[in-house]
């Protein structure tokens, strides 16, 4: 019991982070909540990282909060680590992606749900578990379900608390792919690589903008456009992408000031 709670890997330009508690299918505890969001802050600030991918360690994502063990933690103190957590997730520049096999149930799932793409196995289960425990959402459930599914189909999976596949959640739009579990690692990291070779300043505002453009006027938020674009003509990145279509060629995209 005395390796990390929360590894981190890179490869190239990926930083891949895991939750390792795979005797809890890698449920989260209290310890474990703020350094997954120092991870992630780590990550993120990290210039080698263009993108990060969040799984869990052998064989299941995540089964939520480790209920089992007493935190001594106030329950509001308690809850106010994972919701740190998932605002410092929500909030990473660096394009995320969760790579689901077996469980993600309860604030487990949340956490794929706040990853910008969810990459699910066939063998992947998904629970809004907190009914069955006498809980409420958290970890961000109450926001992300009604944005993703509607408001209907966001009451039925969280009122009832079934299980759901991986196929409905794909169906639903709670899961952006869904791949045979042998093939899962693979398609991730080619997926990983191609974020990472994109315009990191151009993905970040992006990234940005739908976030925020849901809750936003249309004014504000061609205001935002307007602004993110002016940054990304001051990028070397837009005069690389205009140089190579120019060439037909595929551009290097580096992120640094001083474009066109």
């Amino acid at each position: 019991m005395d390796e990390p709670t929360v590894l981190v890997s890179h490869s190239d330009a990926v930083t891949t982070i895991t939750l390792n508690r795979p005797h809890r299918k890698n449920a989260i505890d209290a310890g474990t909540w703020p350094l997954l969001a120092e991870r992630l802050r780590e990550a993120d600030a990290d210039e080698r990282t263009r993108a990060i991918v969040l799984t869990g360690a052998d064989g299941d994502f995540c089964a939520g909060a480790d209920l089992s063990v007493e935190s001594g933690l106030h329950p509001l103190r308690r809850m106010h680590l994972v919701n740190r957590t998932a605002v410092t997730l929500h909030e990473l520049e660096t394009p995320t992606i969760a790579k689901v096999d077996g469980v993600a149930v309860g604030a487990g799932w949340n956490l794929a749900l706040g990853c910008d793409l969810v990459a699910a196995s066939d063998r992947a289960r998904f629970s809004q578990i907190f009914a069955k425990r006498g809980l409420s959402l958290d970890f961000g459930g109450s926001w992300l379900l009604p944005k993703l599914v509607g408001l209907q189909q966001a009451k039925r999976i969280a009122l009832l608390a079934d299980f759901v596949g991986a196929e409905e959640a794909e169906r639903l739009g709670l899961v952006t792919w869904v791949k045979p579990a042998g093939e899962l690692d693979a398609f991730v990291d080619d997926t990983a690589a191609a974020l990472a070779a994109g315009p990191p300043v151009a993905l970040a505002q992006t990234k940005a903008l739908l976030n925020e453009g849901a809750d936003a006027t249309l004014r504000e938020a061609l205001e935002s456009e307007a602004r993110a674009q002016a940054v990304n003509f001051g990028t070397t990145d837009a005069r690389a992408a205009f140089e190579a279509f120019r060439n037909k060629t595929d551009p290097e995209f580096t992120g640094e000031w001083g474009g066109p």
